[in-house]
């Protein structure tokens, strides 16, 4: 309990510091998208909903803010002709980068004596969390029985 008693805030503080340093203008949410599509390439809007823990519709109205910025672009699905993939523009590519780039330099300026293994240790804890409630649809529709 002590870690979701931490990671709560941690988020929510990660979060309002990327709605105050949107010097590219990118809201949370499509920073989001932005970003999935930086680390996994074009995908449907059902895919990023799966991946991010999203509905579909939020990420939907993140998809279409991104594209009126001219940020990402839909193209044909060869895989299904009525749920296009979702890319990133050259512009989108170069606004992740950008944001990313700074959100790196920040959290290098994480203090203590934290190693690379704290680091992964951490990680791998938090993906095992993550893995324990898989079951919970982030859409707050009951899980299928």
């Amino acid at each position: 309990m002590e870690v979701f008693a931490l990671v709560g805030p941690l988020y929510r503080r990660v979060q309002r510091r990327i709605e105050l340093d949107a010097a590219q203008g990118l809201s949370v949410g499509v920073r989001a998208v932005l970003d999935l599509l930086r680390q996994h390439g074009p995908m449907t809007v059902p895919q990023m909903g799966r991946a991010q823990s999203l509905s579909r519709q939020f990420v939907q109205r993140m998809v279409n803010d991104a594209a009126a910025s001219g940020l990402v672009e839909a193209v044909p699905n060869p895989a299904h002709a009525r749920s296009s993939l979702i890319r990133l523009t050259d512009a989108g590519q170069a606004a992740i980068t950008a944001v990313t780039a700074r959100e790196h330099a920040l959290l290098r300026q994480v203090g203590g004596d934290l190693t690379d293994v704290d680091v992964a240790t951490t990680v791998r804890v938090l993906g095992q969390m993550l893995e324990l409630f898989e079951d919970v649809d982030p859409t707050g529709s009951e899980p299928p029985c």
